[in-house]
């Protein structure tokens, strides 16, 4: 038995040759693992090949090559980015000995980025970005303008179909490049642009990038009157500072910003506060959005604290005996950009999520706090504003904690009790359990009946919680309401906030299907935004869709959850009733409308929207920040105003409304 184990192994090692080992080649470890290289395929990643082919041209610009990019959308999920750069060239290459165009887009690592003087800055660091595209598009052709012709190549899958050739004459002035691709069906699951999302990409660019236009062009359904935007702005990221503060209460009117222009690292900033509570800060560099910021967005922290609290000293706004001010007592209500541009930036990643160049943070922290000491000699008014405003957060932070230190001691001495009116689940495992958060307590009984007491817990909510956009962490945590819900989640709130400590895998928000359901799950949604935001990008919260109607006809019944889909079900079971008019026949169908989760019975509200098997949910992402936080600013803010103005431009969307 020992020695036909031994046998059993051997051959096991022996079919382990290196006939197993596969190299890949060219672009194929792009199709292979596309994932590494746009970080996903879904929705984000399709949009992130035109980020990258928009990238190329930025690069241009930075450079002092090109003043105009357009992207259009053509029909057949085919994406166009033309520039006026000089044009990628054509001529044969010396390593690879095929023409540069196929060279650059043909082969990983292979650009004008890794040294030389092709660029001095640019947001295309590894030199991947436009050869993925190619290698994750069905086709692709490229386009170049240079020395008074015009050349092309076409690609098929990251494969050229053919040589570089030229294949036309343009004016000998005119350069540029012209790159044209449809995405693979092979590796994206849904093919569908987003253009509100292409706009406020490509809209961030043109502040970043002063003097660039940048025209989005919407052709999918029609060469005429078509969708167009068009962006340009002189003023770069102070204009941009200005746009995201527009809806908002400002406390400092003139804006701060400043340039600094280094040999190998370049320094832009703009900031401005307002009177929310929270902050709304966007790092670049080389013009790409660190969404995890890194070493500029430290030094740009350490500048802003030290300077206020200088400043603060030096007036006597902070008195000798008193604390200095931490770096969360100045950031609330703060609004800033920092862009940097670096010449041999280090990102973590090939999605530049993360800047990690060691010397951005002292050149940053330096240019920085001596422009912002300027700033406040020469506005005193402002720095007074700021100032104010930050030793009012640093009062509310001390009572917020002594509040909160109050509910936690509540919990160690309770046993680390839940609230009493959460029906918990059996299962311990955060990943197999799931919390529902319930409007009432008529639907939270149903609820509490139908559930599955193994994996689902419930917790009912008496009327509307709190709205949090105006409130500080003190008020918050009084709320009984949202104390109840921040015990049951586990993870804490603020600066102890801590995703690991989350006790449920999946938090359902299920309200009724009517204005207040509406007004509550908004309510919710705004708490976990500002003060849960780690539970949405982890994908944790989801969105319950309970039925709109019951239909039946004899013993034939359907759950619907739209009005279309009720239509569409009254005709179905109508053309069943013969002898009858149309008329007759849709009369003789029941129909019931559920306005609440109670008008339910347990059976079938787990039936329709808590059984795993039928239910129907919506996993609540977050696509983009600045968008998000202007929406939730405009409907829980406290101007009114904004409030008016999307409420009208946005009713006549509104089908069916329940009042």
């Amino acid at each position: 038995m020992v020695n036909d184990k031994k046998e059993k192994s051997e051959k096991k090692i022996n079919n382990y040759t290196a006939k197993q080992i596969q190299v890949l080649t060219g672009l194929e470890p792009v199709r292979k693992r596309p994932a590494m290289f746009i970080g996903g395929t879904g929705i984000e990643g399709l949009h992130h090949l035109i980020w990258e082919v928009v990238d190329n041209s930025i690069d241009e610009a930075m450079a002092g090559y090109a003043k105009n990019i357009v992207v259009e959308l053509l029909p057949k999920n085919q994406v166009k980015v033309t520039d006026d750069g000089r044009g990628i060239p054509v001529e044969k290459h010396s390593q690879t000995k095929k023409s540069a165009l196929e060279t650059v887009m043909t082969m990983l690592h292979a650009g004008g980025k890794f040294g030389g003087e092709g660029y001095k800055v640019s947001g295309g660091l590894h030199g991947v970005g436009v050869s993925v595209v190619n290698a994750l598009s069905e086709w692709m052709r490229v386009e170049v303008k240079r020395e008074g012709k015009v050349y092309a190549q076409e690609y098929k899958r990251g494969k050229p179909a053919a040589g570089v050739k030229a294949v036309g004459k343009s004016a000998e002035e005119q350069t540029g490049t012209a790159v044209i691709f449809s995405p693979d069906q092979e590796i994206f699951p849904e093919i569908k642009f987003d253009y509100d999302k292409i706009l406020s990409h490509l809209r961030q660019q043109a502040y970043l990038t002063k003097g660039i236009k940048i025209a989005v062009l919407d052709k999918r359904i029609s060469d005429k009157n078509f969708p167009s935007h068009s962006f340009y702005f002189e003023g770069g990221i102070r204009t941009y500072v200005r746009y995201l503060n527009r809806n908002k209460k400002l406390v400092n009117h003139n804006i701060f910003s400043m340039e600094k222009f280094g040999e190998d690292v370049s320094i832009e900033a703009a900031l401005q506060y307002n009177d929310s509570f929270k902050e709304n800060v966007y790092s670049f560099a080389n013009t790409i959005y660190t969404v995890d910021g890194g070493t500029h967005l430290s030094g740009f922290r350490s500048a802003l604290t030290r300077a206020i609290n200088d400043y603060a000293r030096s007036q006597s706004y902070l008195k000798e005996k008193e604390e200095n001010l931490t770096a969360d007592d100045v950031k609330e209500g703060l609004t800033a950009v920092i862009s940097v541009k670096l010449k041999n930036p280090q990102f973590e990643g090939q999605t530049k999520a993360k800047l990690g160049n060691v010397e951005a943070r002292t050149v940053v922290a330096s240019a920085l706090y001596e422009a912002l000491k300027d700033f406040f000699d020469t506005h005193p008014q402002d720095a007074k504003e700021i100032i104010g405003k930050s030793m009012l957060s640093a009062k509310a932070r001390l009572a917020a904690k002594a509040a909160k230190e109050s509910v936690i001691r509540k919990g160690i001495l309770e046993g680390l009790a839940l609230p009493g009116k959460l029906a918990d689940c059996s299962e311990r495992d955060p990943e197999k359990s799931e919390l529902y958060i319930v409007e009432g307590d008529s639907a939270g009984g149903s609820a509490k009946q139908g559930r599955d007491r193994k994996f689902q817990a419930i917790l009912p909510l008496r009327g509307k919680i709190l709205n949090v956009e105006r409130a500080r962490l003190d008020k918050m945590i009084a709320n009984n309401e949202i104390k109840a819900l921040i015990i049951a989640l586990g993870t804490g709130i603020g600066e102890q906030f801590d995703i690991k400590n989350l006790r449920y895998g999946r938090i359902v928000i299920m309200t009724d299907a009517d204005v207040d359901g509406a007004h509550i799950r908004t309510l919710l949604l705004t708490l976990f935004y500002r003060h849960f935001g780690e539970l949405i990008t982890n994908g944790n919260i989801y969105i319950a869709q309970p039925p709109l109607y019951r239909i039946s006809y004899g013993k034939n019944f359907r759950y619907v959850y739209s009005d279309e889909e009720r239509n569409s079900v009254v005709k179905e079971f109508s053309k069943g009733m013969k002898a009858k008019t149309p008329e007759e026949a849709e009369k003789s169908v029941s129909i019931q409308r559920y306005k609440g989760l109670g008008e339910m019975n347990p059976a079938q509200l787990w039936e329709t929207t808590m059984d795993p098997a039928n239910r129907v949910m919506k996993k609540v992402a977050l696509a983009d920040a600045a968008e998000a936080d202007k929406i939730f600013e405009i409907l829980m803010g406290s101007e009114v105003e904004p409030r008016k103005r999307f409420i009208q431009t946005h009713a006549k969307a509104v089908k069916n409304l329940d009042i």
